[in-house]
């Protein structure tokens, strides 16, 4: 069994760096341990656990800033959110139902996976919220990069960097983001029995129009069946959604004309309030494919693209898939026939390259994850890339090696 590490502060952070280092000891970070099944399988000497790094440090409503501990639970940050009125803007999904966990993911979980919801289409994607933070290389070295502002324009953009980066090349202590209101008033505009590439160009209707969607989702029949939402799980159809936020005359008038709009392209109805939200949830933390045991890919490309994939996908195998990011994120759900399956990945790779888009493995057996590309294979010179980064910052690879591509 692997040795746990469970540093108190920065200083006792160092110091396990420093002991890892010297010993070419790899460890496996972690917070609360919701996103361990994410990626690929890890061989680690110990575990570095981090959840000392918790708890809200600064929070300035007036000026849309806050600044926590690494390993705050994300809930505990929504609900001094919620108490200001407002919210993370990214919409980060839980992945609980997803990958059958029950602990609350933290903070610098989600930012180091850059999980983004449906919101991502409107508001951008959580690295686009990332102002700051404070960490320890894996050259046990302390640094920091941006800042407390939004404002905020010195140094390299590291955060960036480091977002989406799943834990390779540091280990947060402190993180800063950008935080937004709350909406005042939520609607969804549903439209009904369209085909997926006639829904990607309903969705493209509703977003390049003037009444600024901040979600646009297709879930197909099957799956519409299952919502919580009766007027989704009742339409025995499928449903394109279309979600509008605002101030309380503008959301009604902006339903108003997308509804109008969207006539063209089939029946619509409107969810209010917590039907929208709930509806929303589900999208965001991909219910549809909570409770099974089927791999499940991610796949992001151009929305004018996601129609025509998903068409090519399912006549190509069997599969269940819904679209977000108006046709630019799919979910798709497929099963393993057994020992030497790849659960889809070859497949799905090339169909997402030749879309101009990325596939990655969100879901799967650890003994999966451990023979496939769990993550888009990288041309040669992103690979080269990529290595050299992981060099700079942890030249003795002991920072979750190989949890994106082997040997990083």
């Amino acid at each position: 069994m692997a040795d746990t590490l469970q540093p108190r502060d920065q200083d006792d952070l160092l110091e396990a760096m420093t002991w890892a280092a010297d010993k070419g000891s790899p460890l496996e970070i972690v917070g609360s341990g919701s996103k361990r099944s994410l990626g690929r399988t890890m061989q680690c000497s110990a575990t570095l656990d981090l959840r000392a790094f918790a708890g809200i440090e600064e929070y300035e409503a007036a000026e849309l800033v806050l600044t926590a501990g690494a390993a705050t639970p994300l809930a505990e940050i929504e609900i001094a959110l919620a108490e200001a009125g407002q919210m993370l803007a990214f919409e980060p999904m839980d992945t609980g139902a997803l990958l059958g966990v029950e602990m609350s993911g933290t903070l610098g979980g989600l930012l180091a996976c850059n999980l983004s919801g449906p919101r991502r289409i409107r508001a951008g994607a959580a690295r686009d919220h990332f102002l700051g933070f404070s960490a320890v290389s894996g050259r046990a070295e302390r640094f920091k990069a941006g800042g407390k502002v939004v404002k905020n324009v010195t140094g390299y953009d590291l955060c960036k960097l480091l977002a989406g980066s799943h834990g390779t090349l540091a280990a947060l202590c402190e993180v800063s983001l950008k935080v937004l209101p709350r909406p005042e008033k939520t609607r969804t505009v549903l439209v009904f029995g369209l085909s997926e590439e006639r829904a990607v160009e309903a969705m493209g209707a509703a977003l390049s129009s003037s009444n600024e969607p901040s979600g646009a989702a297709f879930l197909p029949a099957k799956l519409a069946a299952h919502s919580g939402v009766d007027y989704v799980s009742g339409a025995g159809s499928s449903v394109t959604a279309m979600r509008v936020e605002g101030v309380d005359v503008s959301v009604d008038a902006r339903c108003q004309a997308l509804r109008e709009l969207l006539g063209a392209f089939g029946e619509t109805e409107e969810l209010h309030s917590s039907r929208s939200l709930k509806f929303w949830r589900e999208i965001r933390d991909v219910v549809p494919f909570a409770g099974d045991d089927r791999v499940v890919w991610r796949i992001s490309v151009p929305p004018a693209a996601g129609g025509a994939l998903a068409r090519k996908l399912i006549d190509a195998q069997p599969c269940e898939l819904f679209m977000d990011w108006g046709g630019g994120l799919l979910w798709v759900a497929m099963s393993t026939g057994g020992d030497g399956d790849d659960g889809g990945g070859a497949a799905l790779h090339k169909a997402a390259a030749a879309a101009g888009g990325h596939a990655s493995c969100v879901r799967a057996s650890a003994a999966l994850r451990g023979h496939i590309d769990v993550f888009q294979p990288m041309s040669p010179a992103l690979d080269g890339l990529t290595r050299r980064l992981k060099d700079g910052f942890d030249p003795a690879g002991i920072l979750n090696p190989g949890r994106m591509y082997a040997g990083i």
